[in-house]
């Protein structure tokens, strides 16, 4: 029983890992993005291959071109061998540009190999294989009521404890 539960741990602090890095892209969070990865990673992202500040370097000013960008993770399998794992994760992200209104939809997978160092398991090999992409010309924002995204710690996903922002509530139809 410890070594199942073991694994399932093992498996969750990968995932969220995984999910550690997305979530810092979308929100411009470098540090967030950082704690996805050791400090000696390599990350093979298409044209740029190096260190994961390196990484923020060369991604930083692609972002800033964005007006959002958002990635939803899909299957997301691991292989653990110890203290290293073998993972393959299929994502799906969209980026909005203001100039000119497009938004870019892309679907690949990261190709990972994670290591556990002093009990935290992050990225020491990161290949992404892109495997499509399109772009549609314009876009629309569901606009109000509904919050904004932010593309930084104000962004309310950081808010505690969170508050509701209140909405107009219809009546319930008779």
């Amino acid at each position: 029983m410890d070594s199942e539960l073991r694994e399932l741990l093992d498996r969750q602090q990968i995932l969220d890992c995984v999910h550690r890095y997305a979530r810092g892209v979308d929100r411009l969070d470098r540090e967030l993005v950082l704690s996805a990865y050791h400090d000696d990673a390599v990350d093979s992202h298409g044209p740029f291959s190096g260190s994961p500040r390196e990484f923020i370097e060369w991604l930083w000013p692609r972002q800033a071109t964005r007006r959002a960008s958002q990635h939803m993770i899909a299957n997301h399998l691991v292989e653990l061998d110890g203290d290293v794992a073998h993972g393959e994760t299929y994502w799906l992200t969209a980026l909005c540009s203001s100039e000119p209104e497009q938004v870019m939809l892309a679907g690949g997978r990261w190709v990972d190999r994670f290591e556990r160092r002093d009990g935290s398991w992050r990225i020491a090999v990161r290949n992404v294989v892109s495997e499509w992409s399109t772009t549609l010309a314009g876009e629309q924002l569901l606009g109000e009521p509904y919050a904004q995204g932010a593309r930084d710690r104000g962004d309310i996903s950081y808010q505690r404890p969170l508050q509701a922002l209140g909405a107009l509530v219809a009546s319930p139809p008779r």
